[in-house]
């Protein structure tokens, strides 16, 4: 195994590239139609050809599947998919399946007779990939009997859940660090869309053992203007929010489904086409309902986290958080559904004293480790010090996960110009506090000594008698708190996550101290000003009305979805239909230069949608 490297991956001209002699290029353009690779999925694919374990940080949309998608074909045998959702792994199987690929999966929503016969046909060697749940992949018998087979690569999708979710209530992810003793020298890559470096550490040396070569892809996504506003009137904020991007399509996240059905309600009556989506839906409702956000234009999903893994809709307007996420990581991969066809659009979030309340009791009525609640105390934090943050949001967004930026201009802080509070003689009261205690100690015990507070734990260390004690008792422990919020979120403190959860100085907050720095801060939480609201609505990107071939093109797929019982993005991507109407194919050769049209696709579906084309252009003539 090569020692373990990290590659921060940037666009590169160079994947983009075809070799048609190539079995990577000629797998990629015969069975999934692309003409290119997209950057970091040739890295990838060839460590994995190698038998070099990956861990794949890539964006939405940046075409995580076909990293292992394509070397499972090339090296043959059988390759395992672990995913945590019964309804991603069947859409990806049935979408595989559409390509011409041999997929599988077993898994609990299935009858027993289909999980039989699909164990049958992985057994004699006919399937390719098979999609299992970490909890029926981990079973001894499973192990047993995948092992008397030519396991030849392991994939773990959404890998995050083994930092995120192991620990808490899925056991069986934390239980994945077996796999590379229960098969040697089978190459692993383990793939998310969003990981800090706590989190990369976490999957590497669980999943890896710390031997595990790590691509992280560039975390921007420019054209989405990020917003954060104070709750006030939640409802108002989110109607008058969803009026500026009338007739486009939308996420709106809730955090409950009884506000989840409450919320879809509340927009149906004031005239907007709005479905609702979570767990506890009947199974046919929801696939209607995704089938309808999928293919018809303007549809506004409101929706739990239940939904968004696997979706590919690219004309995704915005995304509306009506409650605060569980982590920066969660928002930003909740976010990244937004502006996938690269145009303007916009996410929002509103928040209040209650989200945290409620965030805070979820952390603690976990059934995990007081380790990992810690850690994910310490995530809520941060992201709530980039809610109550005065400074531009993509900054402190990318330097969460290492990546450093200018200003923005396209966020509500950059956008907004009203002048904040000069807090740099406060940020040097915690500078000095956490210096002089030895920066060992969390948020709540710079706080005690910055108010004055002769507790137990800081009288046993002497600390009452620091200079710094008592320095801060004008101001209220929750001011003293959301001031520690924004430092961290600006990058003057660390909050050490993966220790024991004390503060350090970061060489920004050294610089703070000795005055080279200034430091801007924001009192109250965020709340929008007129200003703001015009300039962002002003420059928000009116969609377009569909073409009528477009329209033609939709209908036609949402039909053989319904014929084959799949989601219609499993057809056919949005982005292909939309270079289906481009091009206007009239031949089964020009269909087969479309994007995303491989040679399965192009037998089975071919002349179907030629025939649609046809009918379009018959029905203009007349």
């Amino acid at each position: 195994m090569r020692p373990v490297e990290n590659v921060m991956m940037r666009d590169s001209a160079a994947e983009m590239l075809p070799a048609a002699a190539d079995p990577k290029h000629r797998i990629l353009k015969d069975v999934f139609g692309f003409d290119g690779f997209r950057p970091g999925q040739l890295v990838a694919i060839e460590a994995l050809l190698d038998k070099r374990h990956v861990l794949a940080v890539m964006p939405t949309g940046a075409g995580k599947s076909l990293c292992y998608q394509v070397p499972a074909l090339i090296l043959g045998g059988l390759t395992i998919v672990v995913s945590p959702l019964v309804a991603l792994m069947q859409d990806q199987v049935s979408a595989l399946r559409l390509a011409g690929v041999a997929a599988d999966t077993i898994n609990s929503s299935l009858p027993r007779e289909a999980n039989v016969a699909a164990w049958r046909r992985v057994a004699s060697g006919e399937t390719r990939l098979l999609y299992l749940a970490p909890e029926r992949l981990m079973t001894e018998r499973m192990l047993d009997a995948l092992r008397r087979l030519p396991v030849r690569l392991i994939a773990v999708d959404e890998a995050h859940c083994i930092s995120q979710w192991g620990p808490a209530f899925r056991t069986d992810y934390e239980d994945l660090s077996r796999l590379r003793t229960v098969f040697p020298g089978v190459p692993i890559i383990a793939l998310t869309a969003t990981a800090d470096e706590t989190t990369r550490g976490d999957i590497s040396q669980r999943l890896f053992a710390g031997q595990v070569e790590t691509l992280v892809l560039g975390f921007d996504r420019p054209n989405i203007r990020l917003a954060v506003e104070a709750r006030q009137d939640g409802p108002r904020q989110l109607l008058d929010f969803i009026r500026r991007h009338e007739g486009r399509s939308g996420i709106v996240y809730c955090l409950s489904r009884k506000k989840t059905e409450e919320t879809a309600a509340l927009l149906q009556r004031h005239g907007v086409p709005a479905l609702a989506y979570h767990a506890g839906m009947d199974k046919d409702a929801r696939d209607t309902n995704q089938n309808s956000f999928m293919t018809e234009s303007g549809v506004v999903m409101v929706a739990t986290i239940a939904f968004g893994m696997g979706i590919d809709k690219p004309d995704v307007a915005f995304v509306f958080h009506t409650d605060l996420p569980g982590s920066l990581e969660a928002y930003y991969q909740e976010i990244g559904r937004a502006g996938r066809d690269g145009r303007s659009s916009e996410a929002c979030m509103v928040f209040g004293l209650g989200d945290i309340r409620m965030r805070r009791q979820f952390i603690d009525g976990e059934d995990a480790s007081a380790e990992h609640k810690r850690r994910s105390h310490g995530r809520l934090d941060t992201l709530i010090g980039f809610c109550e943050t005065a400074q531009c949001r993509r900054q402190i967004l990318l330097n969460y996960f290492g990546e450093s930026a200018m200003p923005c201009g396209n966020c509500d802080n950059c956008l907004d110009q009203e002048p904040r509070s000069d807090g740099a003689a406060e940020a040097r009261l915690v500078l000095a506090a956490i210096a002089e205690t030895g920066e060992r100690f969390g948020p709540g015990y710079i706080v005690d000594v910055l108010r004055g507070h002769e507790t137990q734990k800081l009288v046993e260390r002497g600390h009452q008698t620091l200079a710094s004690f008592g320095s801060g008792k004008a101001r209220r422990n929750s001011e003293w708190h959301s001031l520690i919020r924004q430092l961290i979120a600006g990058g003057f403190l660390v909050l050490d996550i993966a220790g024991y959860g004390g503060l350090f100085i970061a060489e920004k907050g050294r610089a703070l101290g000795r005055g080279d720095l200034a430091f801007l801060y924001r009192p109250e939480p965020p709340r929008p000003t007129s200003r703001n609201k015009t300039r962002m609505r002003d420059s928000g990107a009116a969609e377009g009305g569909d073409s009528a071939l477009l329209a033609a093109l939709k209908a036609t797929r949402l039909r053989l979805a319904r014929e084959r019982q799949v989601p219609a993005f499993v057809v056919f991507s949005a982005r292909t239909l939309i270079d289906m109407a481009e091009r206007c194919p009239r031949t089964l050769l020009a269909f087969s230069e479309v994007n995303g049209v491989g040679a399965a696709k192009l037998k089975d579906l071919g002349k179907i949608f030629l025939d649609t084309i046809e009918a379009h252009f018959a029905s203009k003539s007349e």
